[in-house]
This record gives C-alpha cells, structure tokens and sequence, in this order.
C-alpha cells in the first residue's frame, strides 16, 4: 500500500512516560483512511434552509462576506484554492537551492511580515517572531533571480513510512514509528531572509533534491512518496502548484480546515505524515499566551465517544475504530484572536471515569470549555496525570473556517 493510502487527516497521540503517543492520522487497515468522503464528519454547518420554508437559493450572503470576523465561511490562506469537496488546498509553488546545489521545492504559509502577508494572501503570525531561538529557524537570502538560497537544512523523503498500533482497544502507543521523511539537525521550516527585512516565514519543504522533470511526472496523479511530502496528493512544476491534503478540527466551535507539516518528535510526524523535524524541539512550549510565546495551543481528546455517525464522536479512539477524523481543537486563528501561530503546543486530554460513567463525556469544541472541563475535574492528562503541554509541537498552518 503506497503512502497516497495513508490517507486521512491526523490524530493526536502522545508518548509520556513511554505509556503515550501523540497521533495524528491513524487508522486500523494499514493506517489508510478515506478522507473525502469523510471531510463533513458531522462537522461542517448545515444548511441554512433546513426547517425553512424557502429554498437556499433565498438566502442571503454570509455575514462573513459582509465582515470576515463575523459568522460565515472564510479562506483563512487566500494564497490558494480550497476544494472542499475533496479537503485540498492547491498552493503555489516554490523553488529555491541550497548553497550546496541541491534543488529545494517548497510551499509557504505564513509570516510575521503583515504586509507581504497580506499582499500574498498569507497568514499573518506575529507570534513567529519569538521562534527564532537555537536551530528552530534557518536562514536564507534571496538571490538577485527572486530565488531563495537556503545556507543549510535538508530532508530526506526516501524513508518508507511505517506504523505498527498497539494492541485493541489500546491503538497507542504504537510497537513501531518510523516517519516518511526527515529533516537534518539544521532543517526547520522556518525561514529568516537574512537580506530582505529579517522576516520570518513558514515555508515547510515537499522535495528536494530532484529535478522539475522528474516532479513533472506526478501531476494530476499521485506521486511517489520517496520524492515528495506525505501530504503531498499532486505536484505540477510547470503548473507551478501543488495539491496539499487538508485536516477537519474546530477552532472556538468553529469547524476549520488546516495542513499538517512538521513535528518535533518521529512518532507525531510519522503518524500525522510529517516531517520529522528535531529543530522545532527548540521551540519554547507550555506559555501559550504569555509574553513573547512563540505557540498557540492544540487539544485533543484522547478516549472520546466512538461510532461513525454519532454527532458526539471525537478523539483518537474513534479516529481509530471509525476511520475518521480526531476533529482535535485549535487555540486562536486569524479573524477569532490576535494570537494566531501556526506551531501548536499539543495538549491532550481523557475523560475521566467518572465523566464516562455520568455521561458528561461529550464531543468539545472550543479551548475554553475544555479548560473548565480540566478545571472541574471531568478530563485530565493522559492516564490521570496533570493536564497541559505534552512537550510536542506541530506545525499546522491554518487555511479555511466553515463558520
């Protein structure tokens, strides 16, 4: 089975203790999902003229077309073209080199720099500014073709990804993790322009080191996964785009789409078809909000309700059984918070027992209403433990908000 198989969005597991994984895209048969017959999930908003007596045709735009902070659909990464139909975004793509020669092709994302943020149609991420500490960003200079030189940093997508779940019921942690591809000691996808403003810029990198005709051969078609990213589904350099598979979640109880790229540990990334990246493991986590945090938080469920269809479905046991999405929930996006990044600081939690048992446990939606849940006692960290940072983080940028 090719990797294209492995197909559906992540799920979060953790690795604490050695008893924990953090998963992100599991499934049973040889990990293969269907993620687009499954992109609803119950999540997306239904229609306006349910229980109406006129058709949809009648209705009138979005409140979110009027002001995008409002209610409504919104393209959070206007760099590209959502089909949410099949759960992709195509963006444009990249070519730069390394001062060594190799090829280096790669998509971008967000930055620090408001205005090409907004000239580009890419996510503004002020807090990006504070991830420049020990290897978690690199640095390159733009070279007088437009090309950017990258001094250093290479990933190795020849790797075959594998994984090996636990026993039934317990999924995770996995007997084997081996991610996809790898990043060296030096890679991340962050970028510093040394020679054009400093700003910093997420530009997560899908191959390297192969030629335009070779990339050629893929588009419109599935690739071969030793070349490419796993989330990869099509890649044109002629066209100069890409087809990047998407991830259903919620942000303050607003269904979202975004992409996963990188993570910081080789069970994250291979699980949620990443790159494994060491260099993020310089990122600072567990401050979320506070002064010069580089990180917004992610939370999941681990043991939430299971069965295919049940509105009340979430977590990584049912992302497991039901072959569909964990439906995790992001912290602050662009349009809700000011405090939008796209490196996540994952924090999972389990409903208790006793939640269990009284029928508290719920699908959640929203970060604040998990934390009162922590608060109150129904939901702990993994296995009782002490709810909050489980030291990994992932990169997620942020594309589309059904609401």
């Amino acid at each position: 089975m090719t990797k294209q198989n492995n197909k559906y969005v992540t799920i979060l597991g953790l690795v604490i203790a050695a008893s924990f994984s953090f998963i992100l895209g599991l499934s049973l048969a040889n990990l293969s999902l269907a993620q687009a017959e499954e992109i609803d999930d119950n999540a997306r908003p239904a229609p306006p003229s349910i229980g109406a007596d006129v058709p949809l045709t009648y209705f009138g735009p979005a409140p979110s077309e009027v002001q995008k902070e409002l209610v409504g659909p919104h393209k959070l990464l206007r760099a590209g073209r959502v089909d949410l139909d099949a759960g992709t975004i195509t963006l444009p793509l990249y070519q730069g080199r390394m001062e060594s020669g190799e090829s280096v092709w790669y998509i971008v994302t967000d930055t620090n720099d408001k205005g090409n943020a907004d000239a580009l149609g890419l996510n503004f991420s002020p807090k990006l500014t504070f991830s420049n500490v020990g290897k978690a960003v690199r640095q390159a200079r733009l070279d007088k073709d437009f090309t950017l030189v990258f001094a250093n940093g290479k990933v190795d997508f020849a790797p075959e990804r594998k994984v090996v779940p636990g026993d039934a019921p317990n999924f995770f942690p996995p007997k084997e993790a081996h991610p996809g591809s790898v990043g060296d000691a030096d890679y991340s996808p962050l970028v510093k322009i040394t020679n054009a403003g400093g700003h910093i810029y997420n530009a997560p990198v899908i191959a390297f080191d192969v030629d335009a005709d070779e990339l050629q051969r893929y588009c419109h078609k599935e690739p071969d996964y030793k070349l490419v990213h796993d989330k990869v589904l099509s890649i044109c350099p002629d066209e100069a785009e890409v087809v990047i598979e998407l991830t259903p979640g919620f942000s303050f109880a607003r269904p979202v789409l975004y992409i996963s790229t990188d993570a910081n540990h080789p069970v994250p990334a291979t699980l949620e078809g990443a790159t494994y990246t060491p260099a993020l493991g310089d990122i600072v986590v567990g401050g979320d909000d506070s002064l010069f945090s580089p990180v917004e938080r992610i939370f999941v469920m681990i043991n939430g309700i299971t069965g295919k269809g049940n509105p009340q479905r979430q977590g990584l046991n049912s992302a497991i059984s039901d072959h569909t999405s964990p439906l995790n929930v992001l912290g602050g996006i662009p349009t809700i918070a000011t405090d939008y990044s796209p490196l996540w600081d994952v924090n999972a939690g389990e409903w208790t027992k006793e939640a269990i048992n009284k029928g508290i446990r719920s699908r959640v939606s929203e970060e604040f209403q998990i934390l009162g849940l922590v608060e109150q006692g129904w939901i702990t960290g993994p296995g009782g433990a002490k709810y909050g940072s489980t030291g990994f983080v992932v990169n997620c940028p942020i594309v589309f908000r059904f609401l």
